[in-house]
């Protein structure tokens, strides 16, 4: 696949909140556009299908318009893919925030998919915090080419540290893989969902500022 690069741009006008970031390495090119007050659709091509649809399942239940394009080393193995498009998606959706002036902040919930339960609490914190207790039993490979289940945490790591958020995942019940990994991702997004929306026009902090 051929990749146009997105300039690095940001918008607040007329209160749209968008950014759109291209990052290159010798290991994957990527391009990114985050719409937060979006419609929640994805148009995502990481060249791992069941990391794509988890990505789209993030767009759907966040409300975001997400536009991920990527190629990698896939050869080698989906590391580096899967790590950067949460480095960049992360530094998208920070710079799409802006300030932050008005929002929620805080969000959490239970998130249930089938015999799976997963807990979610974020803060838009400014301050990158991540505690991630979701443990499988057997780790078997999802979809082809092979996505290893123990990367979902590396890439919530990822994209939580370069959104400057407090995040807090933990399971609660689940047996199995995909269906745990996919309550993993609604999780996050309905709660980014809830802590994005718009309630004032200050910055929720007694500092004033919610800059790591």
């Amino acid at each position: 696949m051929s990749l146009e690069p997105i300039p690095n741009t940001k918008s607040s006008t007329s209160g749209t909140r968008s950014a759109q970031r291209h990052r290159s390495t010798k290991e994957t090119t990527i391009s990114i556009s985050v719409e937060i007050d979006g419609e929640g659709t994805g148009e995502i091509a990481t060249g791992l299908p069941f990391f794509d649809h988890m990505l789209d399942q993030l767009a759907r239940h966040s409300g975001m318009n997400l536009v991920i394009h990527a190629t990698g080393d896939l050869a080698v193995d989906g590391h580096h893919t899967i790590e950067d498009v949460g480095i960049l998606l992360g530094e998208t959706f920070r710079e799409a925030l802006g300030d932050k002036a008005g929002v929620r902040r805080f969000a959490s919930g239970l998130f249930p998919l089938d015999e799976a339960l997963i807990e979610v609490a974020l803060d838009l914190s400014g301050r990158p915090f991540v505690a991630y207790e979701v443990p499988f039993g057997e780790v078997l490979p999802l979809g082809d080419p092979p996505f290893n289940p123990e990367m979902a945490e590396h890439f919530v790591q990822s994209f939580a540290e370069s959104a400057a958020m407090t995040l807090h995942v933990t399971r609660k019940a689940g047996r199995n893989t995909h269906h745990v990994i996919e309550a993993t991702f609604k999780g996050l997004a309905r709660c980014i969902r809830d802590a994005v929306r718009i309630e004032g026009t200050a910055v929720p902090s007694t500092k004033g500022t919610l800059s790591a």
